[in-house]
């Protein structure tokens, strides 16, 4: 059996006989699920398994559960989860390269993969091919609650499998594609049935194309392709090789273009020097090659010289055309070169990992608005005047703003705020969602001071049982990380650990660490800040930059990074980006860690203690 085919559109299909879902871009996978473990099966027939250990394991952690509706046959898309309309396609292609196990595994911990599913075609056995989508969408969800699993995609969940959820409404939907940089949206008919490797009008896919312009340079004779390069660090580099969408005229008029005025390199090729600039649309970029391109439009007023790689970026991130940017050129961090465009691009590409921890928290940003190196303020009121997509909530006579969405990440830095400063509790309750220790040497030159406290709090969070994480400040200091589950424990109760684990460093250490809020009493020593730890008090955000010229970011960590060679200034925002793609985000399992439990169990040991030496 084969998946079912899409036909391409151009305009998407309205009316009430449709509905409408998310397209990913990964692996098309039929999920068949007999016994304890299933198969994972691609569009030709391959079987996946091995490739995707993270959704194996998962699978037979459910079995128990799910067996009750074997056999069991889904349709859906092995993916990894940039956002919750997004999928990096190059991260599964990556995984399904790769050969030996123990590389398969460690992809998988630094880059788990989902099984997002759109459809149902065996529950219990019985084939569900003769039913309409809809009722095929109503079983499938009945089945998906009652197994406690997502029934619509978060790439925050854990649930390694997920239900893409259908909504009849395709303008909410095809702009929540657009801002999240999406592949496309799939239009289905309500009554259409399941039909294997069928390619019918029932099904539509229309994607969201990003439209790249890159400089005319080769044309092979023998194949017809024309190549297209852009600068990269004042080199041209090729990024796409492209036929399709080009008319019958326009084709001949490139080959005459080029056998005009280009040199024949080869017997076939001919190269021509950087003068001609055309449109390509695409669906994305792999790191070398534009993905899926076809010819769009010549752009003979394009410079050939300002197609170079930051333009490729910009036009592969669009900006949402609801956020409105001002001096885009102006510089913020002039030491890197970069400007508030360059800022935006970033925070569009920390944003599923920076969003989770702004999500329904007050919010204190420090805005530069004149740059990093300039004058600066803090701001929690919100302006009189702001866009519809940024929430606030009133508090103590404050009407705070609260970011809950990439528009709303943007229109705060086109406002050059730098810095973001949350409290430890959402809106919602009184209580802390995690604890942090601040560990604040008295500058950076005592930095491995920060190094030695940390590895001495992590070992005595394992002596208990504990997950904690780490990251830099983005100044001269480390944070340490304890999540709690949500409305659970006080202030005064985690204050007990705080002070207790705090109390213990400077007992076994006290020529290295001190709890002394006055500086000048601290006599040099790593200031182990657990006061503010408080209701009220904030934090930097994760992969939030700071306002220092060398555009440094509160970066997390994995633990192995902890040793002697850690150092601050490692982390500027090109190299936050650059290690995103290479190690992943080491906080992406952050509120699964909470253990209600275990920290309940160390706070009774902890305040048992206080009691007998009182």
């Amino acid at each position: 059996m084969k998946p079912m085919l899409l036909t391409a559109a151009t305009d998407i299909p309205t009316g009430k006989d449709w509905l409408y879902e998310v397209k990913y871009d990964g692996f098309r996978c039929l999920l068949e699920w007999v016994e304890e473990t299933p198969i994972l099966k691609s569009r030709n027939g391959k079987v996946l398994n091995p490739m995707f250990p993270e959704i194996i394991a998962y699978c037979q952690d459910i079995y128990q559960d799910i067996r009750l509706f074997l056999p069991l046959m889904l349709d859906g898309e092995l993916v990894y989860l940039v956002n919750n309309q997004q999928s990096n396609f190059s991260i599964v292609q990556m995984r399904s390269r790769m050969r030996t196990q123990s590389v398969i595994n460690q992809h998988a911990q630094e880059f788990p993969c989902h099984y997002v599913a759109f459809d149902l075609l065996t529950s219990k056995g019985e084939i569900q091919h003769s039913l309409s989508f809809s009722e095929r969408k109503l079983f499938m969800r009945k089945m998906f609650k009652s197994l406690n699993l997502p029934q619509a995609v978060n790439y925050q969940d854990m649930a390694r499998i997920q239900m893409v959820e259908e909504t009849k409404h395709s303008k909410k939907l095809w702009h929540q594609v657009k801002v999240n940089n999406g592949e496309g949206i799939v239009a289905k008919e309500k009554t259409s049935k399941w039909q294997s490797d069928k390619r019918t009008g029932h099904w539509m896919k229309i994607k969201n194309w990003r439209y790249v312009t890159v400089i005319l340079s080769k044309y092979d004779h023998n194949n017809g392709f024309f190549h297209g390069s852009i600068y990269a660090k004042g080199k041209l580099i090729e990024v796409v090789t492209f036929r399709h969408g080009l008319k019958k005229e326009e084709m001949t008029t490139l080959k005459t273009l080029f056998e005009s005025n280009g040199t024949l390199i080869s017997s076939n090729v001919w190269e021509l020097e950087p003068s001609i600039c055309v449109e390509i649309a695409c669906i994305d970029f792999d790191g070398k090659h534009l993905r899926e391109p076809r010819f769009h439009a010549f752009d003979f007023d394009q410079d050939p010289s300002d197609c170079d790689w930051k333009q490729l970026q910009r036009q592969l991130y669009p900006l949402p055309e609801n956020v409105k940017i001002t001096n885009p050129d102006k510089p913020v961090w002039p030491l890197l070169g970069l400007n508030k465009d360059d800022y935006l691009l970033y925070l569009q590409y920390v944003s599923p990992h920076m969003l989770p921890f702004l999500q329904d928290r007050h919010l204190t940003v420090i805005r530069f608005p004149h740059g990093a190196e300039g004058e600066s303020f803090y701001q929690k009121n919100a302006p009189d005047k702001i866009p519809g997509f940024l929430d606030t909530s009133k508090a103590d006579d404050i009407t705070h703003m609260v970011c809950n969405n990439l528009e709303s990440l943007l229109w705060l830095g086109n406002q050059l705020a730098l810095e973001f400063h949350i409290p430890f509790q959402t809106i919602a309750t009184d209580k802390p969602t995690e604890i942090v220790f601040d560990l604040d040497p008295p500058s950076v030159q005592e930095f491995p001071l920060a190094i030695e406290a940390a590895q001495r709090m992590k070992a005595i969070f394992d002596q208990f049982g504990l997950n904690a994480f780490v990251k830099t400040s983005g100044r001269k200091g480390l944070q340490v990380y304890i999540p709690l589950p949500v409305n659970r424990f006080s202030y005064e109760e985690t204050r007990v650990f705080t002070k207790f684990v705090s109390d213990f460093l400077c007992e076994q250490e006290p020529q290295w660490f001190t709890t002394e809020r006055l500086i000048k009493n601290r006599h040099n020593k790593l200031y182990l800040d657990y006061v503010q730890h408080h209701e009220g008090k904030t934090i930097i955000a994760p992969y939030s930059a700071r306002g220092t010229e060398h555009g440094l970011i509160a970066t997390p960590l994995t633990w192995d990074e902890v040793n002697d060679s850690l150092k601050p200034d490692l982390f500027s925002i090109p190299a936050v980006l650059e290690r995103l793609k290479k190690k992943g985000n080491p906080f992406r399992d952050f509120r699964e860690k909470a253990d209600e439990l275990k920290f309940a169990d160390v706070l009774n040991q902890l305040k048992e203690l206080v009691r007998s030496k009182a």
